[in-house]
């Protein structure tokens, strides 16, 4: 199997080029920037989405997109390839979640995120290639996750923000993800969307006060009263999506990803991954 990656040098792709080293898989990875060969298995090229591809090798067997899903979709509805067996892609749950925010700018995501995944079956169904679509819940993990970046600039600070919010959260890790598209590609080929999150729901107000306990020891967490939260949305005239959503529940439900990609998420620990975090 020989697999062209999209995104191999994002928070998700860092965890599954390793797998897909470990099984010696052939990969072309597509990056906007140089990357050093690291091994005989893995490529990288330059280019860039919609419109930056280069003419990419025969023989491709799998196609995994792990960056902007509207670029990928349009890319592929003109690229010039007769077939790819197994292509898969990551959304997201903003596709719903957003789908009525009072954000118009989230409003215009969500709509994007689901013209996207129709274009991208669409082109699917004419290449008669199996297609899977993950739609992710908060991805966490690595450096470059929202809430790492929260706790850096905390800990920069030695301040930090704690939100409250009885809305359910269901955090996902980027290694958990990973081992979705690995399995995606190597099991029963399925056209599926599914969603993915993580294996814990909890309210909003402990996510934060546990990115706080396990990423910014030792900051001083102090608190935001909603009105405070709004006033400055207001003022700042964004974020008035996010702080409704505080009270709405964000989860995902892994019913279907259990049953056809055998994957189970790990409970939200932030932090250093320990050693066989990954329970597969």
């Amino acid at each position: 199997m020989r697999c062209v990656v999209f995104g191999g040098s994002g928070q998700i792709g860092h965890c599954l080029l390793p797998l897909l080293r470990a099984r010696h898989m052939p990969v072309v990875a597509v990056s906007r920037e140089h990357h050093d060969a690291i091994d005989v298995t893995t490529t990288w090229v330059r280019g860039s989405l919609p419109d930056g591809v280069p003419q990419l090798p025969a023989a491709v067997t799998a196609i995994i997109c792990l960056g902007p899903l509207d670029h990928f979709s349009q890319w592929l509805v003109k690229a010039d390839i007769d077939e790819a067996p197994r292509i898969v892609a990551m959304s997201s749950m903003s596709a719903e979640s957003k789908r009525h925010s009072p954000d118009a700018g989230e409003r215009e995501l969500a709509s994007r995120l689901r013209e996207s995944e129709q274009r991208l079956l669409q082109r699917c169904v004419e290449l008669g290639s199996a297609c899977t679509i993950l739609r992710a819940t908060l991805i966490y993990g690595g450096a470059s996750g929202s809430l790492e970046r929260l706790a850096a600039r905390a800990r920069r600070w030695r301040v930090f923000p704690l939100l409250h919010g009885k809305g359910l959260r269901q955090p996902v890790h980027a290694q958990d993800l990973a081992q979705a598209v690995l399995m995606a590609l190597e099991g029963v080929p399925a056209t599926a969307t599914l969603c993915i999150g993580g294996g814990e729901r909890l309210s909003a107000t402990h996510m934060f006060a546990r990115v706080r306990r396990q990423l910014a020891p030792g900051t001083l967490g102090v608190p935001i009263p909603m009105w405070i939260l709004r006033a400055l949305t207001v003022l700042g005239g964004r974020g008035r999506g996010m702080a409704a959503r505080l009270g709405q529940d964000l989860v995902a439900d892994n019913g279907e990803l259990v049953s056809l990609l055998g994957i189970k998420p790990r409970s939200f620990q932030p932090g250093p991954t320990r050693e066989g975090a990954n329970r597969f």
